[in-house]
């Protein structure tokens, strides 16, 4: 039966539920937020990902830091409904046997986006293709290859399954997806009966796609030999059109979803700007990521965003009246959400962290450009802010990917800071960070800290998702704080704007610029001055929180890239 969506959206990872493994971090959650206001909003919609079986990794961590991952046991049944049709891909030349499962996204009128996950294990596949999608980024780039075929060329195909063959956009979340291109130029070929794919097969499907890229870390993006990509994929024909792609010898997937994508973007200005230097040749817009303001406001939040403008679910630029909300309430509001994470904070890591002491939050994917070791740079002098100005106390979450051993030590250096910090500034690592995890982080902390090297930030969302809940930011000037921040209006930057070469910081001045700023301005307001501080709390809601989301960023995706 024929369905009428307009648009399919397709990303390796996205947060669907808290309790499915099926995202590691920002990407995945975004996707997730992505999708429930197109639910929202009645857009019609449907997406394509990847069934996890095994999950990203579950984390522990020993006393001393050091990270152990698990695969992650959960009973697809329990949130999924398997779909009836199977489609197939061929990778090394053999047939491998797709099914889908599927999960509803319902917005708040009842509109539904219908979400297919792909899953090769199927009992007519071969034992290493039945773990094809067990893994989310695992594996070599063998692995990651076939993960790719099986994404885009099955994705596809197991739309055409589904009824979807009217679909007027196909939108690329990054670049794991961009093989579907080439399942779209074939159809192209077949639907006019050519023998081979020409430069108007190529035009007719550059304007039905849209990419949106999402890092300038080179690691983002996915680059495979193409002698590996001809003997996995099984084709030669990608050699005659070198141009489409092929970039220096390699499938570099984000060249080949930009050469066949009509509107590319970045996350944010800044990594738009990014983004066009280093891709010259093609168009770059942005479009700044945001936050599903009904997942990421707190119990405490949304009961007060209900008693004074009932609508802002449906209206999220309704939040910019938070201004006229009484400062007593903002704080209440708070306080109720600090004493859910400083029970949680001690139940899980024994660390004696007191809900009346100053809680900063950092939690992010653990890696070198994140640099979450910055604010240990002068260790007694934290000691001494801590002393004469006033306690403070610090909450870590985050993951290391299984390979980064950089980012593993990253972890370990904050635990040996905890004990050389300990007992004038309590310090956590919370294992495991998820969605429910993060949720109660960025509502319940007092200041959230965000220190990136520029420009390697993207975008980040976390501070919006604090920001939605009166959390202030303390960040380096990158990505959306860029646009986000107001100096002491919205919170308060690090170091210099990064947009200007001669003036960016390194880390030793980058780690000066944060004790400056901590020890003259956030704390001595918080500790003296809180009606100033709860001030900046309601400026966080009405100026962010009101613009930051996913509403806001789904009807500029409409007006620009879709229609």
């Amino acid at each position: 039966m024929t369905q009428y969506q307009d648009v399919a959206y397709f990303s390796m990872e996205i947060a669907l539920d808290p309790a499915m493994p099926t995202y590691s971090g920002g990407l995945g959650v975004l996707a997730g937020d992505t999708l429930r206001s197109a639910a929202d909003l009645s857009l019609s919609m449907v997406a394509v990902s990847l069934l996890h079986r095994r999950g990203y990794f579950y984390q522990r961590l020993d006393a001393e830091g050091r990270q152990f991952e698990e695969p992650v046991d959960w009973v697809v049944s329990d949130f999924l409904r398997e779909m009836p049709d199977r489609v197939e891909v061929t990778i090394e030349g053999r047939p491998v046997a797709i099914r889908a499962w599927r999960y509803d996204l319902t917005g708040a009128s009842g509109f539904v986006v219908p979400v297919y996950l792909l899953d090769t294990d199927l009992p007519e596949n071969s034992d290493g293709d039945r773990k094809l999608t067990h893994s989310l980024y695992g594996g070599d780039e063998h692995y990651r290859l076939c993960q790719e075929i099986v994404l885009g060329i099955g994705g596809i195909r197991m739309l055409r399954a589904a009824g979807c063959d009217r679909l007027r956009k196909y939108h690329m979340n990054e670049g794991h997806a961009a093989l579907l291109t080439l399942e779209l130029l074939d159809e192209e070929v077949k639907r006019t009966d050519a023998d081979r794919p020409t430069m108007d097969h190529v035009r007719a499907v550059h304007d039905r796609c849209v990419f949106t890229t999402h890092t300038p870390v080179e690691a983002g993006h996915d680059q495979f030999p193409m002698e590996l990509v001809a003997r996995v994929l099984g084709r030669r024909d990608v050699y005659d059109m070198h141009d489409v792609f092929c970039c220096d010898g390699v499938l570099n997937m984000t060249f080949l979803a930009m050469n066949l994508s009509h509107f590319i973007n970045g996350v944010a200005k800044r990594h738009g700007e990014v983004t066009q230097q280093r891709f010259g040749r093609y168009q770059i817009d942005s479009i700044t990521n945001g936050v599903h303001a009904a997942t990421w406001a707190s119990p405490a939040f949304q009961k007060l965003f209900d008693d004074h403008f009932p609508s802002w679910r449906g209206d999220n630029y309704s939040l910019r009246y938070a201004l006229g909300i009484s400062p007593e309430k903002v704080w209440d509001a708070h306080q109720q959400e600090k004493h859910r994470l400083i029970e949680l904070v001690n139940r899980q890591s024994n660390a004696g962290m007191d809900v009346d002491v100053f809680a900063i939050g950092f939690a992010r994917r653990a890696t070198a450009y994140k640099r979450p070791d910055l604010l240990f740079h002068d260790i007694e002098r934290l000691k001494r802010i801590a002393d004469q100005i006033g306690p403070f106390q610090i909450v870590f979450a985050g993951k290391a990917h299984p390979r980064d051993e950089e980012g593993k030590q990253l972890i370990r250096r904050v635990f040996e800071a905890k004990q050389k910090l300990y007992p004038a500034v309590r310090v956590a690592w919370l294992p495991n960070y998820d969605i429910r995890l993060a949720q109660i982080l960025t509502a319940g902390c007092d200041l959230w800290l965000n220190t990136p090297k520029p420009p390697m930030e993207a975008s980040g969302t976390s501070g919006m998702k604090a920001a939605l809940n009166g959390v202030p930011s303390l960040s380096v000037p990158d990505g959306w704080w860029l646009e986000g921040c107001i100096e002491g209006i919205t919170g308060w930057s690090i170091g210099e704007d990064a947009r200007i070469p001669e003036l960016r910081q390194d880390g030793v001045k980058d780690a000066a610029s944060l004790y400056e700023k901590l020890e003259t301005e956030v704390l001595p307001m918080f500790l003296t001055h809180r009606d100033r501080y709860v001030d900046i709390m309601r400026h966080c809601i009405a100026l962010n929180g009101s613009f930051f989301n996913t509403q806001r960023m789904m009807q500029q995706y409409v007006q620009k890239a879709y229609f």
